[in-house]
């Protein structure tokens, strides 16, 4: 992930800005022990040069809890490092015991029970992660691809994504499938769901 990959990645209009960079742990001693060959450091750096480069991008992770060794200080600088980069969304694993794996024959293996609450405690952190991301586009115009119809308190919206694939709704356009619509963001048209007000082309 160098400045010349990300700027001419940004170059191409085709090209969607959501990245999913695998972390694993924000812990760089529980990286090692996973025989992972990058620090947080340079992990951050990464996120970093990518939102310098696409202003708003969003990023997604997995994150294994629980691995072999792992204490509670080294989940808890886990925890500061997902909420450091600020995740728009974040697949949370309790790390799965397997036979013949050199982590199945480690020393300190975590109870399950302790997953079990690390793992809540991440997808708590999720949600609100999530959440965050989705309200910081509220106010602001951009545009969506059109792709499925639905109803919600007796209202038609037809739904579909943001280039970021942030889930949103526009009212009208009904049966329009695989069209761009562009507006400003105003709302929530479910939980989750932005609302798209349409607007003419010239206050866009």
């Amino acid at each position: 992930m160098t400045r010349e990959f990300a700027e001419r990645l940004a170059s191409m209009e085709k090209v969607c800005p959501h990245f999913h960079l695998s972390l694993q742990s924000g812990c760089d001693a529980t990286l090692k022990r996973m025989n992972r060959h990058y620090t947080t450091a340079e992990y951050l750096e990464r996120c970093e040069l990518l939102r310098e480069v696409f202003g708003h991008p969003a990023i997604t992770t997995d994150v294994i809890v629980g691995f072999p060794g792992e204490t509670e200080e080294e989940f808890a600088q886990t925890r500061a490092f997902l909420e450091r980069v600020h995740f728009y969304e974040m697949h949370v694993f309790k790390y799965s015991r397997r036979a013949g794996t050199r982590a199945a024959v480690m020393p300190d293996q975590v109870p399950e029970p302790v997953k079990t609450r690390r793992s809540d405690e991440l997808l708590k952190l999720e949600r609100e992660l999530s959440a965050s991301y989705r309200d910081s586009f509220l106010g602001t115009c951009g545009e969506i691809l059109l792709e499925e119809e639905i109803t919600l308190d007796g209202k038609t919206y037809m739904t579909g994504h943001t280039k970021e694939y942030v889930r949103a709704a526009v009212e009208g356009f009904s049966g329009r499938k695989n069209e761009l619509v562009s507006g400003r963001f105003t709302g929530y048209a479910a939980d989750g769901i932005l609302l798209m007000e349409t607007l003419p082309e010239s206050k866009l």
